[in-house]
């Protein structure tokens, strides 16, 4: 078999043309055309950014997609899942106010904007995948319900994970708050008891009966405990926290099942962006000089090829100085960026694991678009 093509167009733009009509022809030759929209639900699945943070994706990316969806009949919205982590998107409130205050709204990007997991995080549906790791993922319902996925992806190094894009914005993203802890932990949740003001809102939501309350604090029982982490969702005062305790390797097997599951049974398209690409997450209030410089924009059917091409051409880049990855390496290129970028991390393991599961391909036929 052929390998999947990947499509690819720079950064660069000629005076009178932009980088958003270089988006829709990139698209458009990637087969965008080719999914039958029509009266269906589309969920264009991106970061919102956390607060703070400025390296997170334009609103009119966004837009660019949006228009198109609508110009095939389909039904758009941007949509993301609550996180797991204490922050400004942790309820489906706080995480609509910070994609206004980010400028994502129906004005900018031309479609209204779905909170997949629900108000608290705890709006699933159980997806039955044959993974090493997962048996039933946990996708936000909105995400689950929808007809058709296009992931608008910034591709960023990560912490853990070596680098995210497609795939993780595919799994992470995709991911209630209880499948995000499955992802990220081996472990139980547990309770701060300097937060915990004694109210009782984790025991209702405990289907394990295994919260108990002793000296007017909650307290989890280690035994009864089934790990499925809606006691840490359901807590308003952030004192139920999940230990983020799993090896990277198992993080990444993880991640790539999570994606199998939130694509089972979609038509789906996944486009990359490869500029201000950080040394963390965009999940951070923050975010440092950009590690190497503006590479451009990929779109694919396939998830793992694009990754694996966008992975190959940011490894082709030179280091900016002044940099982390820069202060890393000294000044000198190392043969790995994403590693030296983040030590502890293994990005391959990634590939391997979607090799392993038979999804999708790392080999890739690039085809540039101008």
């Amino acid at each position: 078999m052929n390998p999947p093509k990947v499509y690819y167009t720079s950064m660069r733009c000629e005076v009178g043309d932009s980088l958003l009509d270089k988006l829709e022809r990139l698209v458009r030759a990637a087969g965008i055309e080719d999914i039958d929209m029509d009266r269906k639900f589309v969920a264009i699945k991106t970061h919102f950014g956390e607060y703070g943070n400025l390296s997170y994706l334009r609103p009119n990316y966004a837009k660019t997609i949006a228009d198109i969806v609508k110009l095939q009949g389909g039904i758009p919205f941007l949509t993301d899942c609550n996180t797991l982590y204490v922050g400004k998107r942790k309820n489906a409130i706080e995480h609509m106010d910070t994609a206004n205050l980010n400028g994502f709204s129906p004005m900018s990007t031309g479609c209204q904007i779905v909170i997949a997991d629900g108000l608290k995080g705890d709006d699933d549906v159980e997806i039955p995948i044959d993974g090493e790791y997962v048996k039933n993922a946990k996708i936000g319902r909105a995400i689950a319900d929808s007809d058709v996925i296009i992931t608008l992806s910034h591709f960023k190094c990560h912490e853990q994970t070596g680098f995210g894009g497609a795939l993780k914005n595919l799994a992470m993203g995709c991911g209630s708050r209880r499948g995000k802890m499955e992802m990220h932990s081996a472990g139980k949740p547990c309770v701060d008891a300097e937060k915990c003001r004694g109210c009782g809102k984790c025991m209702q939501f405990c289907a394990a009966d295994a919260i108990e309350m002793v000296d007017r604090k909650a307290e989890i029982v280690e035994d009864r405990c089934v790990g499925c982490g809606r006691c840490v969702s359901a807590c308003p005062f952030d004192a139920v926290e999940a230990f983020m305790d799993q090896k990277f390797d198992i993080v990444n097997a993880k991640i790539v099942e999570y994606a199998m599951a939130a694509t089972k049974g979609k038509e789906c398209f996944h486009i990359s962006v490869i500029c201000d690409v950080s040394p963390f997450c965009d999940c951070h209030g923050e975010n440092d000089v950009p590690v190497v410089p503006d590479v451009g924009i990929l779109a694919s059917t396939d998830p793992v090829a694009l990754d694996r091409a966008s992975v190959d051409l940011v490894q082709k880049q030179q280091i900016i100085p002044g940099s982390r990855l820069w202060d890393n390496c000294s000044g000198r290129r190392p043969s790995d960026l994403l590693t030296c970028n983040q030590p502890a991390t293994n990005w391959m393991s990634t590939f391997e694991h979607a090799a392993k599961m038979g999804f999708g391909s790392s080999e890739y036929e690039l085809v540039e678009v101008r």
